[in-house]
């Protein structure tokens, strides 16, 4: 009887907030006041409502977004979805140009990671990279730090990850002018070394950081490294109340297994961005629960840090939903909604932490849909927001 009382029933997840059922009293979530922000989110339409661009993606990426809806339903949150597909399968770029579209008139987006094939032909591009690049989303950041319930080897990791996200060797500039010799080209700019390397001693101190760390190979790459570090170094001086130091990327990923709380901030090319993420995500727990999010100027993208498909457990009910849960978060912070965001971002903890529903992939047994529940149990226990989120 009592296990049977623990699970939510269909029509309860789905009509969240209809009073009274089986009698237990449903109680709406409200909006309190907002917190004070310097960011000016896209103004809301239609009676206050958000309007959010949602990609699937592919492997694990749509049901998992579908969660985020039902959650999202659940919460009575102020956002709606304007679903786009792109199939990373197809030759023509139109559906992705028709994504990149659909987030300039909304200005933000929440994404499934889109398979790359490498078995395609090279002028079939990256249409994860192309997205990046059309909307000049030229920071990625992940926040990694050890998560409440997860058992790691290592403890205490509070690392934030900014890799500049739109040239070095992603700039798909690669060509074969002799049979069998392939020349790949690397681009670094003095401007987009600066304005990363401004980007990250921004964000350091606004989140009263002590430390960045510059991640290269200027010792081999003297030219191309070496501008991207001198540039850090530029922008550190106009930070003398946060301590710089750099290191060697083949160094650094030592460091990161051996001694991750060391670091702080940490800031890099696109490539050894990739690279020292995926460490990371690895250090504490996976990457089912790292979210991240890639900025720009004008335009933001919400997505799992790590842009892994999952495509071998798509649809088997079995994907962790934390990291996509959580960058529904980081999103709803960006567009202001910081209460809703708060009140899901602790639900989440909550269920990893107490009550300890884990799925395969960090030792548990529960499902994808049995966690979601978990979450919208403890959403409920909360009641209408309160101070306590604000």
């Amino acid at each position: 009887m009592a296990a049977a009382r623990s699970v939510l029933s269909l029509s309860r997840i789905l009509q969240p907030w209809s009073g009274v059922t089986g009698g237990t009293v449903i109680r709406p979530v409200l909006c309190s006041r907002r917190e004070k922000t310097t960011y000016t989110p896209p103004p809301a339409k239609y009676g206050g409502r958000h309007t959010v661009t949602l990609i699937p993606g592919d492997g694990i990426g749509p049901e998992l977004l579908n969660h985020v809806r039902e959650l999202f339903r659940f919460c009575c949150v102020p956002v709606d979805f304007e679903v786009v597909t792109v199939d990373s399968s197809v030759v023509s770029e139109d559906e992705i140009n028709n994504a990149v579209t659909a987030i300039r008139r909304n200005g933000v987006a929440l994404k499934g990671n889109i398979e790359t094939n490498h078995n395609l032909p090279p002028s079939h591009k990256s249409r994860n990279n192309l997205l990046r690049t059309s909307l000049d989303l030229y920071a990625n950041v992940m926040h990694c730090q050890t998560l409440p319930g997860v058992q790691t080897r290592h403890k205490d990791i509070d690392i934030i990850i900014i890799r500049e996200n739109t040239e070095g060797e992603y700039s798909s500039l690669e060509h074969e002018n002799v049979p069998g010799v392939v020349e790949s080209l690397k681009i670094i700019t003095r401007v987009n070394s600066l304005r990363i390397a401004e980007y990250a001693f921004k964000l350091a101190r606004e989140k009263g950081r002590r430390r960045v760390t510059a991640v290269h190979k200027a010792n081999i790459m003297k030219l191309g490294d070496g501008l991207f570090l001198q540039c850090c170094k530029e922008v550190a001086a106009g930070y003398p109340d946060i301590a710089f130091d750099n290191m060697i990327v083949d160094n650094t990923t030592m460091q990161l297994v051996s001694k991750p709380q060391q670091f702080d901030v940490m800031v890099m090319p696109n490539l050894y961005g990739n690279v020292v993420s995926n460490v990371c995500a690895g250090l504490v727990g996976g990457p089912g629960l790292v979210p991240g999010a890639n900025y720009g100027k004008d335009y933001a993208v919400f997505e799992t840090a790590t842009r892994n498909t999952g495509k071998s457990i798509a649809n088997k009910n079995v994907a962790n939903p934390t990291a996509t849960l959580l960058a529904s978060c980081l999103m709803l912070d960006h567009l202001g909604l910081v209460d809703y965001a708060s009140m899901i971002r602790k639900a989440i903890f909550k269920t990893l932490s107490e009550t300890r529903l884990h799925t395969a992939d960090i030792g548990g047994l529960a499902t994808t849909s049995e966690v979601v529940q978990s979450i919208m149990r403890e959403v409920q226990k909360t009641g209408p927001l309160t101070s306590e989120y604000i």
